[in-house]
């Protein structure tokens, strides 16, 4: 009965309690393993940005996720400043020593930005970025600010 075919089933439960099916048959690669991670991560960023009792903490551990490392990049480095994806890319993988596609940057960065966590404005051929106001506020919190705000 074996064809010799790979079969992966992999289930899923977001924190909103949404469950996801995935089926894989065949000839699955590393690079398709890789894109079902990286779908992972953006329905988290999807959950993560839809619930409006999500709590911020600015003195996180490590984030574990690669949007949590992407936006802990974002708050640290450029609280005030405009950047770009390339910039994001280069501290990436100079902070966490792990490579990564410029196409993942940009997909996190744009769905930051219309979750209103990001202004995004196009200069040339390519966007930059900026913290919104609330964003930055809540990135610098005053030291008798409480550490955790509400989104």
């Amino acid at each position: 009965m074996n064809s010799g075919k790979k079969r992966f089933k992999i289930e899923l439960e977001d924190a909103e309690g949404s469950k996801y099916n995935l089926s894989l048959e065949g000839n699955v690669s590393k690079e398709k393993i890789m894109k079902i991670v990286e779908f992972v991560d953006l329905i988290n960023i999807e959950s993560n940005g839809n619930n409006e009792n999500e709590t911020y903490r600015s003195n996180r551990a490590t984030p574990a996720s690669v949007g949590d490392k992407i936006w802990s990049l974002v708050e640290g480095k450029f609280p005030y400043g405009g950047f770009t994806s390339t910039d994001i890319l280069e501290l990436y993988e100079d902070q966490y020593n792990e490579p990564i596609k410029l196409s993942i940057i940009s997909t996190y960065l744009s769905r930051y930005a219309e979750r209103g966590r990001l202004i995004r404005t196009r200069q040339g051929k390519e966007w930059i970025y900026k913290m919104t106001r609330q964003q930055t506020m809540q990135a610098q919190p005053s030291s008798s600010a409480s550490v955790d705000l509400h989104l």
